[in-house]
């Protein structure tokens, strides 16, 4: 028999009936009736299935009855134009053989549908669904247009390390990496741990932001940006938080906040055009299942100019709303989800990016205004989600940056380092963080963020 090439099942559905063709996959459904029976083939290429067609005079009968929902299979065949509606072409079998079974009785995803929540404890196999599918393949699209962005725009991807003795933000929240025997800890005499006989020889954790190390870069390459896992270990068990999830960071020397508000406002629609232009099967589906607004959505953030708008100015449209919100608001406190939605899509209709934040709500690199009150912070406020970016201009004084450091009472030990980029050749630069999972949730229409990446990592879940 001669060999002919495999073909993937999105490539099959484009081509031309009158060819012999082989496809592997996984069966998502099987139905007929005693003459014969149609199998619908998936291969993760495409959320589309192809049809395969099987004369039951011509099969042994144990080799069907074998072929249920979730076996995987070969199958050969002529490639023929379709009777039925919903595809062009479809494979009339002449072979078929199987690689694995999935038993009926056991093999958890059915012909009928399942509730995200049930998908979520079987994680591990719901990439099968035509749901997760289309979210996977869109999330792998988002990551390319992501770096095809950064490279044509001439920046450089910088690796800033996972294992990290500094907290960027302050925050406190981080997951400590340690060799040491947790039992029994070697103790100093004053009965603390003793971390000077750890792996690294001091106190170390996972890191909550690439940006410090970033602003390094940024200081030698003019521009780099990060794109890697980061970690928080705050108990957030919201539909918005993960405790390991995927972030970029830009950095640019010479930018001030207006440069980086630009850069923000076109990075983020140049990736949405691009799932517009390359992912449609996907967000069709997604839009047709979930969210009958997602594509329109899509559509109306690339042709929109986003708002520009101060936090003092914003925090006096929420005062003057009449809305009852679920935190009270006035000027200093940090806006919550809910005002920041009031904002963007009752009040402006279209995205937000808000600026010069109190100081005292922001971390201490941001750079400072002359009013000493508010620094030069920007958040990008989206539809649906509230924050997708934040960002500011960084402070390159050393005197202010020192003296906000002691305000903090943070360590300078650590921060050594850092400072010396204030020190030697400072240069005005800013950037933004954009977390990955966010601008998924924004793109796929799906309402929490442990739909959006394979293997979610939340409050007492490390699961698979």
């Amino acid at each position: 028999m001669e060999t002919i090439e495999r073909k993937k099942v999105k490539e099959l559905l484009s081509q031309k009936p009158g060819q012999e063709v082989l496809a592997k996959g996984w069966v998502r459904t099987k139905r007929g009736n005693k003459n014969v029976a149609f199998i619908a083939l998936n291969d993760g290429s495409t959320i589309n299935n192809i049809q395969v067609v099987a004369d039951v005079a011509k099969f042994d009968e144990d080799l069907l009855k074998r072929i249920t929902t979730g076996a995987c299979i070969a199958v050969r065949g002529n490639l023929v134009e379709s009777l039925g509606s919903g595809q062009a072409v479809e494979i009339q079998a002449s072979s078929i053989e199987i690689y694995g079974e999935a038993d009926p009785n056991t093999y958890p995803l059915q012909k009928k549908g399942h509730t995200l929540e049930f998908l979520r404890t079987i994680a591990h196999l719901r990439p099968r669904t035509n749901t997760f599918g289309a979210v996977l393949r869109i999330r792998h699209a988002m990551a390319f247009a992501i770096h095809k962005y950064f490279n044509d725009k001439g920046f450089v991807y910088l690796h800033t390390p996972i294992i990290t003795a500094s907290d960027c933000e302050g925050a406190g929240d981080m997951f400590q990496v340690t060799t040491l025997d947790m039992d029994n800890p070697p103790r100093l005499e004053n009965g603390q741990i003793d971390y000077s006989q750890d792996f690294f020889g001091r106190h170390t954790s996972l890191t909550v932001s690439g940006q410090l190390e970033g602003e390094l870069g940024a200081m030698a390459l003019g521009e780099i940006y990060t794109f890697g896992p980061t970690f928080r270990a705050e108990n957030s068990n919201t539909p918005r938080h993960l405790a390991e999830f995927w972030m970029i960071e830009p950095e640019m020397a010479f930018y001030d906040i207006n440069d980086n508000m630009t850069l923000a406002e076109d990075f983020i629609k140049s990736l949405v055009q691009y799932a517009l232009d390359n992912c449609m099967d996907d967000l069709k589906f997604l839009n047709d299942m979930f969210d009958k607004e997602l594509i329109a959505r899509l559509e109306s953030v690339v042709k929109t100019e986003f708002v520009r708008l101060t936090y003092t100015e914003g925090i006096r449209i929420l005062e003057a709303s009449g809305e009852k919100f679920e935190f009270p608001v006035s000027w200093g406190v940090d806006l919550q989800s809910e005002h920041e939605r009031y904002l963007v899509e009752k009040h402006f209709g279209r995205p937000v990016i808000m600026t010069d934040y109190p100081k005292d709500i922001k971390a201490f690199y941001m750079k400072q205004n002359d009013d000493g009150k508010t620094v030069r912070g920007m958040d990008v406020l989206f539809p649906k989600i509230g924050e997708i970016i934040g960002g500011s201009e960084r402070e390159s004084s050393l005197e202010k940056l020192e003296a906000r450091i002691n305000e903090l009472g943070m360590s300078h030990d650590t921060l050594e380092w850092y400072l010396d980029t204030r020190r030697f050749g400072a240069a005005p630069h800013s950037g933004f963080g954009l977390g990955f999972e966010r601008l998924l949730l924004f793109v796929t229409g799906m309402g929490n963020i442990r739909d959006v990446i394979p293997f979610p990592r939340t409050p007492k879940n490390a699961e698979f």
